[in-house]
Parts: C-alpha cells; sequence; structure tokens
C-alpha cells in the first residue's frame, strides 16, 4: 500500500526564510514564485517547458509569462554559453537574484550589529544611552569607523576612568587619523612604540659611569 504521508512530506523543493522573505518584498505572484523557486533548486537552469511543466504544473502560457515577467524585474537572466564542444546553450542565471539576497541579508547583519555595540556602550557605561548618544555612534560608523575600533575606544576611556562621548571620540579620531582600521592596528602601533622608547632609553644609558660605580 502507496504511504501518501510520505510522498506529501517527501522534501523535493527546499526554500528558506530568506528566499520567502525576498519574494515577498518583490511582490510575485504564485506562478513567478513557482518558476523561480524551480530555477533555485533545479541543477540544469535551462527553459525547458515540458520538464518545468512536469515539475510545477503550469501551462506553457502561464510558465513564459512568468519566466518573461521575472526577466523584466532583473531577478533572473538568460545568458549564452557555449561548451566545450562548440555547442551554444542558452542558461537561466540568477546571480542577481542572489547579490540582491546578498546585500539585504548583509544589510540585515550590519543592523543587528548596530544594535549590539548600543548594549556594550550601556553595560560598559553602566547607564542607558541618550538620543544624542546613540545618534553619536551612528555617526561613527557612518564615517567609516569599524565596531571594532569603537568598541576598542570605548574600553580605552572605560580603562582610563574617563566615560565621556567626547573623550571617546577624540580617541577614535586619533585612531582613524593615523589610518588604524582594527584593535591590531593599535595594538601594533603601541608595540613598536614601546620598543622605540626602550631603543632611546637604551642609548641615553651613561654605561660608562655605571662601570665607575662597580
Amino acid at each position: 500500500m502507496i504511504d501518501f504521508k510520505d510522498i506529501l512530506t517527501a522534501k523535493n523543493y527546499v526554500i528558506n526564510s530568506y528566499f520567502l522573505k525576498e519574494v515577498l518584498k518583490k511582490n510575485l505572484n504564485l506562478n513567478e514564485m513557482l518558476l523561480l523557486m524551480y530555477f533555485v533548486n533545479s541543477e540544469i537552469k535551462t527553459l525547458d517547458i515540458p520538464v518545468i511543466q512536469k515539475e510545477i504544473f503550469l501551462s506553457q502560457k502561464d510558465i513564459l509569462e512568468a519566466f518573461n515577467t521575472l526577466v523584466l524585474k532583473n531577478i533572473i537572466e538568460l545568458k549564452v554559453h557555449t561548451d566545450n564542444a562548440g555547442k551554444i546553450e542558452e542558461k537561466v542565471s540568477l546571480d542577481n537574484f542572489y547579490l540582491g539576497m546578498s546585500e539585504k541579508i548583509n544589510a540585515e547583519i550590519k543592523e543587528e550589529k548596530k544594535e549590539n555595540i548600543y548594549e556594550v556602550f550601556q553595560r560598559e557605561l553602566e547607564r542607558s544611552l541618550t538620543p544624542m548618544e546613540y545618534e553619536i555612534i551612528n555617526a561613527w560608523l557612518d564615517n567609516n569607523a569599524s565596531e571594532e575600533l569603537i568598541l576598542g575606544a570605548l574600553k580605552e576611556a572605560v580603562y582610563n576612568g574617563v566615560r565621556s562621548f567626547r573623550y571617546i571620540d577624540k580617541i577614535i579620531y586619533e585612531w582613524s587619523k593615523k589610518g588604524f582600521k582594527t584593535m591590531n592596528d593599535v595594538n601594533n602601533h603601541l608595540a613598536n612604540k614601546i620598543k622605540v622608547t626602550k631603543q632611546e632609553e637604551l642609548f641615553d644609558y651613561d654605561w660608562l659611569r655605571e662601570n665607575d660605580e662597580i
């Protein structure tokens, strides 16, 4: 006896939450979403209408209309390839779709990092941030100061017992002026500075006088 439950729960197509979110943002209709889902899951991405019909059960007219709409929306693209035998073939490219998703995911990750940096500031300063302080942190990020550098300046200020945004801003400004991008740049600079100072102390030492005192 055929177990229809196994058939209906078989995972022939795989989609994730990012795919669904992108589809909703682009206002795709059901046919467009089904065709896009087919191409995402297909290893050989060609506009083979008879094969597509067997997979998503749309008419030839519906498939062509959905395909043309996806092309017009710059979600997919039909590219011409030449194989090793010199045969020319057309393949469907989803590069535009993946690139758009990648940019949005990176933007979301960046936004999450912004939220985290606020929490770190509040924990280190042991108080809530004011609206003006939120704006200052955003301004640092918008001016390409890395999150790592900003948090490093915060820790430097707390270590020195100065929990002032003006003081933190001054540290960030000085580090940025020196071209520091990460805390490794800061630490390497400090290490070299200490090394130079020790060398200067070594050359300034009066070795002849030391011998007289022995």
